[in-house]
C-alpha cells in the first residue's frame, strides 16, 4: 500500500475552494470522494446530496451485481471557523446474479456506511494571503514559488456507527462503533487549480481495517464550472482496489451547485463503473459577529496611519480559481 501511494498522481473536482473557511459561493466536497482542509465556516449548514447506478461483474465469483446506491454529507461549522461537524451516510442496493449454478439472483441493502464526526484545519498557509505583485521584476513574479507545495493540513476524527446486526456491507465482527481517521492536505494553485490529498485509517479497531488514499486534482474553467479526475487506492484484506473518477460540477447560484460523475475500476474482481448525480446546498446563519471573527483571525485590520502603506496582506481577496 505504502509503495502504491507513492506513485499516484490524481485528481478530483468541486466548486472552488478559497483561503477563508467561509466563502462567497459555496464550497462543496462533490463530486469528488474526497474532502477538502477547509470548513464551510461557522453558522453555515450544508447538506451534500447524491444518488447513482453502476454495476460490477466479478470473474472468480461468477457474478453480475446491479448497483443503485443514494449518499448524504451534511455539514455544519461550529464555534470556529477551523471546526467543521459532520454526518456522512451511504445507503446501497445490489442485485447479484449468478452466471453459473442456475442463474441464482441473490439481493442485499443497507447501510455501506454512518459516519459521525469533525474536522479541524490545523495550518493555513493563505491566513496571510497572497503575494503583492514586485513591480520590478517580471520574473520574480512569474518564476515558481516553491512555498506553493506547502498545504493546508487538517485532522478528520469519526466514529462510525453499524445500526444492523446482519448488515451484509460490514465487514466480520465489525461491532457497534469504530474509529475513521484522516490526514487532510490541500494546496491552491494559481490558474484555477487545487490538488487535495486524503489519507485514510477506517475501522482499525477491526480484524479487516482499511487503509486508503485519495488524490484529487480540480481545475476551474470559469466561475461556474469545473472539472475533476481523482484517484483512489484502498487496501483491506477482503478488498482492495485503485479507482479512477471523473466528472464536473456547475454552479446555479452561490448556494446550490449540480454534478455528474462516474468513476471505474482497474481490477476484474469485481470490475466497476459507476454513474452519479448530486446536488450540493447551504443555508447561510452566518451574524456580524462571526464575518468580524474571520476578519479578525484572518488579519484584516485596517491601517490607522492613512499615510503608510499597510504592510499586511489582504484575505478579501476573491480566489474563484481554486477549489
Amino acid at each position: 500500500m505504502r509503495s502504491t501511494l507513492l506513485t499516484l498522481f490524481i485528481f478530483s473536482v468541486c466548486i472552488p475552494y478559497t483561503h477563508a473557511q467561509f466563502t462567497e459561493t459555496i464550497n462543496s466536497n462533490r463530486p469528488g470522494n474526497s474532502q477538502g482542509a477547509f470548513s464551510v465556516g461557522t453558522n453555515i449548514f450544508q447538506a451534500e446530496l447524491g444518488a447513482k447506478i453502476g454495476k460490477d461483474d466479478h470473474s472468480l465469483l461468477n457474478y453480475e451485481a446491479d448497483i443503485f446506491g443514494v449518499d448524504a454529507f451534511l455539514r455544519y461549522g461550529v464555534v470556529r471557523e477551523q471546526l467543521e461537524l459532520s454526518i456522512a451516510a451511504d445507503f446501497l442496493s445490489e442485485t447479484r446474479q449468478f452466471t453459473t449454478g442456475g442463474q441464482q439472483e441473490v439481493k442485499r441493502s443497507n447501510f455501506d456506511r454512518i459516519t459521525i464526526g469533525g474536522k479541524y484545519l490545523l495550518y493555513d498557509p493563505y491566513k496571510s494571503g497572497p503575494e503583492k505583485p514586485n513591480i520590478y521584476s517580471w520574473k520574480a513574479n512569474n518564476s515558481f514559488k516553491w512555498k506553493s507545495l506547502i498545504p493546508a493540513v487538517s485532522v478528520y476524527a469519526g466514529a462510525n456507527l453499524n445500526l444492523s446486526e446482519d448488515n451484509p456491507f460490514a465487514v466480520p465482527d465489525e461491532g457497534k462503533i469504530t474509529p475513521r481517521i484522516e490526514l487532510i492536505t490541500q494546496n491552491n494553485w494559481a490558474g484555477g487549480w487545487v490538488f487535495v490529498m486524503n489519507f485514510v485509517a477506517d475501522k482499525v479497531t477491526t480484524d479487516f481495517p482499511t487503509y486508503a488514499g485519495i488524490f484529487t486534482l480540480t481545475h476551474s474553467f470559469s466561475p461556474k464550472t469545473a472539472g475533476f479526475l481523482e484517484y483512489q487506492a484502498f487496501k483491506n484484506d477482503l478488498y482492495s482496489d485503485n479507482i479512477i473518477r471523473g466528472g464536473g460540477a456547475y454552479l446555479i447560484t452561490k448556494d446550490l451547485q449540480i454534478d455528474l460523475s462516474g468513476l471505474f475500476s482497474f481490477k476484474d474482481t469485481p470490475s466497476r463503473w459507476q454513474i452519479g448525480l448530486g446536488a450540493s446546498y447551504r443555508i447561510n446563519s452566518r451574524t456580524d459577529k462571526d464575518d468580524m471573527l474571520l476578519e479578525n483571525s484572518s488579519g484584516k485590520n485596517k491601517d490607522k496611519d492613512r499615510g503608510k502603506k499597510s504592510k499586511q496582506k489582504r484575505k478579501d481577496t476573491d480566489f474563484n480559481d481554486g477549489k
